[in-house]
């Protein structure tokens, strides 16, 4: 079995983090999405491909809402009473060659299969839930 995983976070690895550190950034992208997956959410996916097996299947293990960064950075920066970092066109910001890759694509994948096949019930639907979770110390 193959699980396949977008952008990961939780405790202490979230934009909530990145805010606190003043190190959050909202680089805009028109168009641009990305899928995210709470931890809590990746060891449920593991645990039910191991009660269910099915050999050479592939799942998306992702959250129900593909968002621009820039949408998450800001719920968070709401989220903690902090300032929304400014945007910052991906045109011209200076990035790392890695991280200027990361942010010229953009993926809109489904979890489908991971809860129709392996009947994941997602804690964590989408990154408000996963956020306001680790917030209060409970993811």
């Amino acid at each position: 079995m193959v699980f396949r995983l977008p952008g990961i976070y939780g405790p202490g690895r979230s934009t909530l983090d990145d805010l606190r550190s003043g190190e959050a950034r909202r680089i805009v992208k028109s168009g641009q999405v990305f899928n995210r997956i709470h931890v809590e959410d990746i060891a449920a996916a593991v645990e039910a491909g191991i009660a269910m097996p099915h050999a050479g299947s592939v799942y998306n293990v992702t959250d129900n809402e593909p968002a621009p960064p820039q949408d998450v950075v800001a719920f968070g920066a709401e989220l903690l009473g902090l300032p929304v970092p400014p945007d910052l066109d991906f045109e011209t910001t200076t990035l790392t060659p890695m991280a200027r890759s990361f942010y010229s694509e953009s993926k809109r994948v489904s979890n489908t299969r991971l809860k129709s096949k392996l009947g994941v019930t997602l804690r964590h639907p989408s990154y408000r839930d996963g956020l306001r979770a680790i917030l209060r110390g409970g993811g």
